[in-house]
């Protein structure tokens, strides 16, 4: 591994297309914020696509991870594998979200934790749905409009 300290050194994500990076590096890229799994609803008459507060029966609503990460497909066959070609298809991905800047030419931010060095930067920051999601467990697929947020920008 090449010493961060190291002048010059300029992490991966500065350096690499989304499309050029590893399996692994990708990965590394996801903050654990779990806003992409929140539940979204959309309007059938304008297409128009609606975030709720509900998230997916697998997220750990406290670590906003998913419990079952390897397997979620065969889960929730719905889950959205997310790829470099899929981001400007995705307009529910929040600004925040890692993919979504480095695509956007914007730079990792300080909370993210490959910058802090700290995955509860995500959360102390107030930037994960830590505290406000719920899960979708329990909830009829009748009351999900109750838990519209907002729309998908």
């Amino acid at each position: 591994m090449q010493n961060q300290e190291a002048p010059g050194y300029r992490p991966f994500w500065e350096v690499k297309n989304l499309d050029e990076m590893s399996r692994g590096e990708w990965e590394m890229l996801c903050d654990r914020c779990g806003l992409c799994c929140l539940l979204k609803v959309e309007d059938e008459d304008t297409g128009d696509i609606y975030l709720t507060r509900l998230a997916c029966k697998l997220l750990d609503t406290q670590s906003c991870s998913c419990k079952d990460y390897e397997n979620r497909k065969k889960k929730v066959p719905d889950c959205i594998r997310i790829t470099p070609d899929m981001i400007d298809a995705l307009p529910w991905l929040p600004y925040s979200c890692a993919y979504r800047a480095l695509a956007e030419g914007r730079p990792l931010e300080w909370w993210h934790p490959l910058v802090s060095g700290d995955p509860e930067t995500v959360h102390s920051a107030g930037i994960s749905g830590q505290g406000w999601i719920r899960s979708e467990k329990g909830v009829k697929a009748a009351d999900i409009a109750r838990y519209i947020i907002g729309q998908a920008t």
